[in-house]
């Protein structure tokens, strides 16, 4: 199982292959729960939803989120495998992930959630060769801990950086297709060039304007999948390579250092700089 460091490198695109790589969320995707939610849910007593409400409309960083959630879990780190294997998968990921792979598509698990439990399931599912950035979370005698080699490191706001995951398929000539459900995608799916999106985010891409394809199953997207590649079998030209996708977050947008995402692109917030130096979230705007 090749889990990624920070410097995972994106294999070069050769001679005839399809311009593409496919980047996957996990939680809510390939597994049809939200695993980090299940395991908080199980094994959490604190009023936990609350904060990820927060994260959820925007207003909160995802890396100290989850320094603050696995905090909060006191449990037999085999009790918390086995929640996570419980949980139900989609069985046409394998097929999909298999028919890209064959026609030498990269195909990269990006996940902004705890991580532990995405390589048990890929083996599961009979997928163990499948890249995997996300986060470190380990168990020793004080407890959890979670470090974020995937994060980016002059930008705090994500515990895994999706977006420097696209862009780095991207600068190897690739267009990316990208596939996810919620709103830790958002920063993968503003710099993919085909987002198929369910879920909450299909209404980020909906509310941003962005281009995107409903999903509901991989069966689908297998079926997308061996129609461009008949496609591009009679003609190259139907993958074009990626397009040009400005920058809307991260440290050169928002200034380094940040723990959570600038408040100018947040709807429905106000900049508190004092908040904002604390590391606390942006105060909500009564006006709307």
């Amino acid at each position: 199982m090749s889990r990624s460091g920070p410097g995972l490198p994106v294999p070069p695109l050769l001679p005839g292959q399809p311009p593409l790589a496919i980047l996957v969320d996990y939680d809510g995707t390939i597994a049809q729960t939200d695993v980090s939610d299940a395991i908080l849910a199980g094994f959490v007593t604190a009023d936990w939803e609350a904060h990820v409400a927060d994260y959820d409309a925007g207003r909160v960083g995802s890396r100290r989120l989850m320094e603050w959630e696995i905090s909060l879990i006191d449990a037999d780190p085999a009790d918390l495998l086995g929640t996570a294997a419980r949980q139900p998968h989609d069985p046409a990921f394998r097929p999909f992930a298999e028919r890209a792979l064959a026609a030498g598509i990269p195909v990269e698990v990006v996940s902004d959630g705890f991580g532990f439990f995405i390589e048990p399931a890929l083996r599961a599912l009979g997928l163990p060769q499948l890249p995997i950035v996300t986060a470190s979370t380990t168990f020793g005698p004080r407890g959890p801990r979670i470090e974020f080699p995937n994060g980016n490191p002059e930008c705090l706001v994500c515990g895994t950086c999706k977006r420097n995951r696209v862009r780095a398929h991207q600068a190897a000539g690739r267009a990316v297709a990208f596939i996810g459900d919620g709103p830790s995608d958002r920063y993968a799916a503003g710099y993919s060039d085909l987002v198929f999106a369910k879920h909450a985010l299909e209404q980020i891409c909906v509310q941003e304007t962005w281009p995107y394809e409903r999903w509901s199953s991989f069966a689908e997207l297998d079926a997308w999948l061996e129609r461009t590649l008949n496609s591009f079998a009679t003609d190259a030209a139907s993958l074009p390579g990626p397009g040009s996708h400005p920058l809307f977050c991260g440290a050169e947008v928002w200034g380094p250092g940040r723990s959570d995402p600038a408040p100018d692109v947040v709807p429905g917030t106000t900049f508190d700089p004092a908040a904002d130096v604390a590391g606390r979230a942006p105060t909500s705007d009564p006006s709307g």
